[in-house]
């Protein structure tokens, strides 16, 4: 990626006088509604000053501001502010601009997979600090009908395709759900949980013969999903109504169905296939740049924010969940306990393949990654190598017009 226009070190004061009583600078593209930046400021920020007596200034930005900043103060060599906030896609392009973190413990224990998404240009330029998934929520009902010598915590879609069917055969009731409405969240499903548990990749391996024995897969796993799963954009509702035990959808839309009836439902990662436990994860993380100008009481801001009570208080107050393994045991009964233990046992998957939401492309991939689904699946057209190659060539052209890397683990 090319580095944005250079800005000189005069320039710097362009983007606002930092408040001086403060100690550190904390610049994050995170946290920029009002009530997210004050929850994080008093609930957060002002602890770890009464602990540490070190004062932090958050300053919200939008990524321009945050890109530009991080290429200004290490163009001038020296800068203002100690430790960042982005989400990967924001600081991955400025990898070569950032210091390396690998010496700095965490407050909790973070998976070697999520740790090694940090990993970049021969260091460890960002530690996890919070995500966002996809995965499964089920009816405790639906547990009497789980295969014989399946492990709920590490489901293949082996599993899944003989579970739906059991709960079939036992009550004629078509009992999975996997949201295929025009507004629903189809398209992540595709691209980020099936392609890479079948063939490990999200793009390269389109038209592969693992993609072939993938949509011949989900044309037999069909037949047990419920009829309605087109009209339906979010899972929440149809959990709630029992027209699904099994759904798989975004935390956010499946998160009102655990909050009103918790004793009914767990949340579980998503199934693995031959290739893996392909997943998507919107990962925010922690950097400190080169120029920073107090590395340690940045180091220490770090593992604070990484200790697994701090972790309990974002998701409480932001809605994003754990990075560390001990804070899905910290979360308070209720539904965010639920989720944040599906979401933690899921990123600590041995078997994870760590997915990232494309960038910088068009939206016309969502479009390519649907259309083949709703031929191969709900119309149930024979699977036909000579359309996916078609539909893999324009998925290509969509990267290569747009100069964009392939999301990974493609661009790993």
């Amino acid at each position: 990626m090319k580095r944005l226009i250079l800005v000189s070190a005069l320039s710097i004061l362009a983007f606002g006088v930092l408040a001086s009583a403060a100690d550190i600078t904390w610049m994050s593209t995170q946290f920029t509604p009002i009530a997210e930046g004050e929850f994080v400021r008093n609930q957060i920020l002002a602890p770890f000053a009464e602990e540490t007596g070190i004062s932090v200034d958050l300053l919200n930005v939008e990524y321009a501001e945050f890109a530009s900043r991080i290429e200004a103060e290490y163009q001038a060599g020296a800068g203002e502010v100690a430790v960042l906030c982005g989400l990967h896609g924001d600081l991955a392009p400025f990898a070569y601009a950032l210091a390396d973190v690998s010496d700095i413990t965490p407050g909790g224990t973070i998976s070697p997979t999520l740790m090694s998404k940090g990993r970049m240009a021969g260091k460890q330029v960002y530690i996890p600090l919070m995500q966002a998934t996809y995965l499964m929520v089920i009816n405790k009902k639906a547990l009497d009908y789980l295969p014989e010598g399946a492990d709920i915590w590490a489901l293949t879609y082996d599993d899944l395709l003989q579970w739906a069917k059991n709960i079939y055969e036992a009550t004629g009731e078509q009992k999975l759900g996997i949201p295929a409405g025009p507004k629903s969240l189809l398209h992540r499903f595709i691209h980020g949980y099936l392609y890479p548990s079948f063939t490990g990749y999200q793009v390269l391996a389109f038209d592969s013969a693992a993609a072939v024995d993938m949509w011949n897969y989900m044309q037999e796993l069909w037949q047990y999903v419920n009829p309605a799963a087109p009209t339906w954009d979010a899972m929440d509702t149809p959990l709630l109504s029992e027209e699904v035990w099994i759904a798989w959808d975004h935390t956010a839309r499946v998160k009102e169905a655990i909050v009103q009836r918790p004793d009914d439902f767990i949340a579980i990662p998503s199934p693995a296939g031959p290739a893996g436990r392909g997943f998507i994860s919107v990962l925010a993380g922690l950097a400190i740049p080169e120029t920073s100008p107090n590395p340690e009481a940045a180091a220490k801001l770090i593992h604070y924010l990484t200790t697994p009570e701090v972790q309990v208080k974002i998701l409480q107050g932001v809605g994003f969940f754990p990075a560390v393994a001990e804070a899905a045991g910290a979360v308070p009964a209720g539904a965010l306990q639920i989720l944040a233990k599906g979401v933690s046992a899921q990123a600590a998957s041995p078997d994870a393949i760590v997915c990232f939401i494309p960038g910088g492309i068009p939206d016309e991939y969502k479009k390519i990654y649907k259309d083949t689904f709703y031929k191969f699946v709900i119309q149930g057209q024979p699977v036909d190598p000579e359309f996916l190659r078609t539909q893999a060539t324009r998925l290509r052209q969509l990267y290569i017009e747009a100069g964009a890397p392939y999301p990974a683990p493609d661009g790993k």
